[in-house]
This record gives structure tokens, sequence and C-alpha cells, in this order.
């Protein structure tokens, strides 16, 4: 016969932790890491030709995860859209699919777009020309932690060179978004990235935590003084000195992820793993299980730790069961070593189940 006792109400207690961990993502990985007979092993592009996927490994590799998916877009109101552009009606869906799970609908249904302050009832600058990083859960787990997103990208310089040949970099991050974020996304909280270098002024793109997605404006990669900051890089459209804008009317998607890749210096963050753990406390009184009913306890009907009839009996705990109350085994936790149940002595064990 299995003998059972119940948890009293202070024996359960419940707890919440959160664990952060530090994601690097170089340029190397994005640009370069895994590259024979000129192709990048770790990159893998699609026939529908939507985005681009970047991996760890060679995605062939049983063992590659991925990382990021890289694409554009544009609203369908941008000045930018146009019937003659290559994968114009592409680049409509994308943002749209994006602004509906982020942003969300008006009053009529119509789908919003992205706003610069995050007041979106006010109206307000819109981010109508994006770039969009949407980062592996796998990486972000269950969010980004506010104020750890850093990137860096280069701007300028030569489309037909090295990919490193450039003229200036924008360093991006989400500073002071611990307390400074909206929570009026669908998708949850997000925050606003700023340009610190000077190069674009104000909110330059938006971190939507929970989701793991980046959205950038494309005129970060824009005219800036007089000066076409280049975003491509292998000479894949006329101009050798190509801004974003020239890249999302005069290029295929595909190859705006390749430019965005190519001007891809860093990238760092944290994310944020929420553990929950339950504790029990299992009371094992002075006159609780100091008996067995393993039957190798007994042998010829005799107690085999007792070797008089006056002696006390005792047995050695192995493990705990954690049961439901129709009795069905739950749970199991194994001690290290048998523990000496000895009659009047009480032991505490506890355990813990973490989710």
């Amino acid at each position: 016969m299995s003998t059972f006792k119940n948890f009293r109400k202070e024996d359960v207690i419940s707890a919440k932790r959160i664990s952060n961990e530090a994601i690097p993502l170089t340029g190397t990985i994005m640009s370069g890491t895994y590259i024979s007979n000129a192709v990048e092993e770790n990159i893998k592009s699609y026939g529908h030709g939507m985005f681009q996927s970047v991996y760890d490994y060679p995605y062939l590799s049983s063992s590659a995860n991925r990382v990021v998916d890289l694409t554009v877009g544009y609203s369908n109101s941008s000045a930018l859209s146009a019937s003659s552009n290559p994968d114009n009606d592409k680049k409509i869906n994308i943002y749209n699919m994006f602004s509906k799970v982020l942003v969300g609908h008006d009053a009529t249904g119509s789908i919003l777009e992205f706003d610069e302050d995050g007041d979106i009832a006010a109206g307000g600058t819109k981010l109508q020309e994006c770039v969009f990083l949407s980062f592996n859960r796998f990486l972000h787990k269950d969010e980004i932690k506010k104020g750890s997103f850093s990137m860096e990208v280069f701007l300028g310089g030569s489309a037909t060179g090295s990919l490193y040949n450039v003229s200036g970099s924008a360093a991006i991050t989400d500073t002071g978004a611990s307390t400074n974020y909206r929570v009026n996304s669908p998708a949850g909280e997000y925050g606003f990235l700023t340009c610190s270098n000077g190069y674009t002024p104000g909110t330059i793109g938006l971190v939507y935590y929970q989701a793991g997605v980046v959205v950038l404006t494309a005129s970060l990669f824009d005219v800036v003084g007089g000066t076409a900051y280049t975003i491509q890089d292998y000479g894949t459209i006329a101009s050798s000195s190509a801004n974003l804008t020239a890249v999302l009317t005069g290029s295929p998607i595909e190859l705006g992820a390749s430019g965005l890749r190519s001007r891809w210096r860093d990238c760092t963050f944290q994310n944020t793993i929420e553990i929950n753990s339950r504790y029990y406390n299992c009371v094992l009184g002075a006159k609780d299980f100091n008996y067995s009913s393993n039957p190798t306890y007994l042998t010829g009907s005799k107690i085999r730790v007792k070797s008089k009839s006056s002696d006390v009996p005792f047995s050695y705990v192995t493990g705990i069961g954690l049961y439901a109350p129709d009795g069905v085994l739950l749970a199991v936790a194994k001690l290290s070593e048998p523990l000496k149940k000895v009659s009047g002595q009480p032991i505490n064990i506890k355990t813990r189940i973490d989710w």
C-alpha cells in the first residue's frame, strides 16, 4: 500500500525571476562568415523574393539556427510607391503586414502606419518607408530587454569596393526605453530608436520588445547634407553611391536586404527569460515514511533493517513524487543520494518545478 501526504497551503510557494542573456550579432555573421564559391552559405533567399534569412551556420547544416529575417517596404501612401518599381506590390504588402500586426487598425478598419512618436491618435510624422528586422524567438526569448538594444550601421562609401569602404556610421540605440516606452501596440510594448551621432535627429525607428521586431526608417540611409549615404554595395543599381530611397524604388526587395547586410556593423541586445517556479516543502513528520513498501524491505516476514525486535525501523528516501488529487503522478524529484529517515526524526525536503 502506498502512503500519501497532502500539502498544507503554507507548504506551496510560487515565485518568478527574470534572467537575461547578451546577444551579439556582428557584421561578419551578416555579410560573409560562410562563403564558398562566392555563395553566402548562411544567407537564405527565397523564390518569392520577399525577405532574406540569416543563419548562424550554413543554413543546410542540421545545427544551423535562423537568426534574423530582413526585408524592406513602404506604405501605399508613400511618395515612393509607384507601379513601375520592382516588387512594388510586395513592398506595400510587407509594410501592411508589419503595420497590421504591430500598429493595428483605426476605427474604420484601415491599417495604421508606423508613428514616429507613438501618439497614433494625434497623427504626427509617420514612418512610411521602412527596413524591417525580425529576430528569431530563440534569440529574444520572451522579449528584448528595454534599454539594451544597440546597433551600428555604415552609411556612406563606394558601392563597388570593400564592404566596409565607408565614410560614416550611425549608432542606433533605445536609450531611456526602460521608462519611456509605449503600450498601445497590439503586439505589446515598444520603444524609440535614436541616432546618437547626429546624422538623423529624432526618432529613426521603433523596437517592439515582445515581438522581437525592429523597424528603421529608410531616411537613415538617405541624402543628408548633400551627401548620398550608400546602402548598396555591389553596384546592383545604376549609381555607385545610392541611398536607400534609390534602392527601394530601383531594386527588388532581395537586393535591398543584401545591401542592408553589407552595411551592418554590429548589433547587441539582451533578451529576457521569465522563469516561473513553484516550491513544495515536503514535510516528513517524525512518524511518517519510516517504513518502506518495497518488497525487498522484508525477508522471511522480517524487516531487514532490524537486527532484533526492539530495534527502531528506518527507511531511505530516494525520491519525491508529486501527485494530483486523483492520484495521478505528475512529477518526480530524485535525491542525489539516499536520505536515511529514522522514526522520531522529522525531515523537510524542498522541491522546485520551473517552467
